[in-house]
């Protein structure tokens, strides 16, 4: 077992433990969060057909037209028509329907005149203002996207965006990788479960499992099963050995790794016949945290139990197990100025609460916020993003660039943006 990793070191560790799990085919109403196993190409143009930009009239171009030039309307094609064709004169048409064969240009309402109505007030006949110019506002078929271009690669997490895409072109089913799954224990008969519970003396609201739990799933994990055990090794050891008889993919604990008298998640582990890979890190706060793997190859992450050192936990570390065993690439990080300095002991990365904000010139920066105790869950309420301030170093000169992070897998670091 190796201790006191940087945070680098132990990402590759924990990277090289896993491997993307199978795939299986999904309707696409069902694959949002899911993760690609294979590359997307298009079965078909997008949009399927040329089509209007504009409610007007379709006609085909030629050399002759000019302003004041009259042609009659001899047809009407609304979105929705199916194929029609027309080679002379004009068709009235609205923005989204198909384009007549043998018309190639459209003329916008406001750049003709109608000369002539029937009875019903449908245009007869028109004039132009002007000469159009050829193929004006028209949306060419696959225009948007070819038939047989790549539009998505493997390893891409399929978001609202990307769905609407793939419906567009036509796909139905998607191969995605299946979901990890994960199961939760948060150690320590100081929880109460109960939101709004009256609390015993010595006892404390369980923040760290619904907010993990639910971390986890907009993390791409199916997290199967939550529970919240006292301190007794032996209640542990029989959840642990039914996780690892069903083969789950992670199991999480929080509380219980760090030095003290109940802290006996490392020798329940050791007990089961697990490999602790690491357990400390040169990293606050989250220090104490221990990886290992057991059973049939099932990863195993022990969080501190302070909320906001399990927090970071899961958000490094065990998110990016979620992201390798999905066939996800690494997560880049925005690489952001402080907006003012900061101080640190060195040896330690500083995993840091942070908001973001634009200076007066309207370009983004990093802000710390007070109160980063690991104990204190209110500042996160400000904050959008983690900051890393590196291992090595002590102090940082305002404007100094630093790794930044969503605060959540796949959060949205710039709302709340301030001056």
């Amino acid at each position: 077992m190796k201790t006191m990793l940087s945070v680098d070191d132990a990402l590759a560790l924990i990277r090289d433990c896993c491997a993307p799990l199978g795939t299986e085919q999904v309707p696409l109403a069902d694959a949002g969060g899911r993760v690609l196993a294979a590359p997307v190409d298009a079965p078909r143009d997008l949009p399927p057909f040329a089509n209007s930009a504009m409610d007007g009239f379709a006609l085909r171009w030629h050399d002759g037209l000019a302003g004041a030039t009259t042609l009659p309307v001899l047809a009407e094609q609304a979105a929705g028509d199916g194929i029609a064709g027309q080679s002379d004169g004009a068709c009235s048409i609205m923005t989204g329907a198909r384009i007549p064969d043998g018309l190639d240009t459209v003329v916008p309402v406001e750049e003709c005149r109608v000369v002539a109505r029937d009875g019903e007030g449908r245009p007869l006949v028109i004039a132009l203002a002007h000469a159009p110019a050829r193929g004006q506002h028209v949306r060419h078929a696959g225009e948007d996207v070819a038939a047989g271009e790549r539009v998505l690669e493997a390893g891409t997490r399929l978001d609202e965006e990307a769905l609407l895409v793939l419906r567009g072109i036509g796909i139905g089913t998607v191969a995605v990788h299946r979901r990890p799954r994960l199961a939760l224990a948060c150690t320590g008969r100081e929880l109460v479960d109960t939101d709004g519970a009256a609390l015993a003396p010595g006892q404390i609201a369980n923040t760290n499992g619904p907010y993990l739990q639910r971390l986890f799933a907009d993390a791409g994990a199916e997290v199967v099963e939550r529970v919240t055990l006292a301190d007794e090794p032996d209640a542990f050891a029989t959840w642990l050995a039914r996780w690892l008889d069903a083969g789950i993919e992670l199991v999480v604990t929080t509380g219980a790794v760090s030095m003290g008298r109940y802290d006996f998640v490392p020798d329940v582990l050791r007990a089961a016949g697990a490999e602790l890979r690491f357990h400390k890190l040169k990293m606050r706060p989250g220090k104490p945290l221990l990886f290992a793997t057991a059973g049939r190859g099932t990863l195993v992450f022990g969080l501190p139990g302070n909320p906001v050192s399990s927090t970071v936990g899961a958000r490094v570390f065990v998110d990016a197990a979620l992201r390798a065993l999905a066939g996800r690439a690494p997560e880049p990080a925005l690489l952001l100025p402080l907006a003012a300095a900061a101080r640190k002991k060195p040896g330690f990365s500083m995993l840091q609460k942070a908001a973001l904000a634009l200076d007066a010139d309207g370009r983004l920066q990093v802000r710390l916020l007070q109160g980063q105790e690991s104990f204190k869950t209110a500042p996160l309420l400000a904050a959008r993003a983690w900051a890393v301030l590196p291992e090595d170093a002590a102090e940082l000169a305002a404007g100094t660039h630093v790794p930044v992070y969503p605060l959540r897998p796949g959060g949205a670091p710039f709302d709340g943006l301030t001056r």
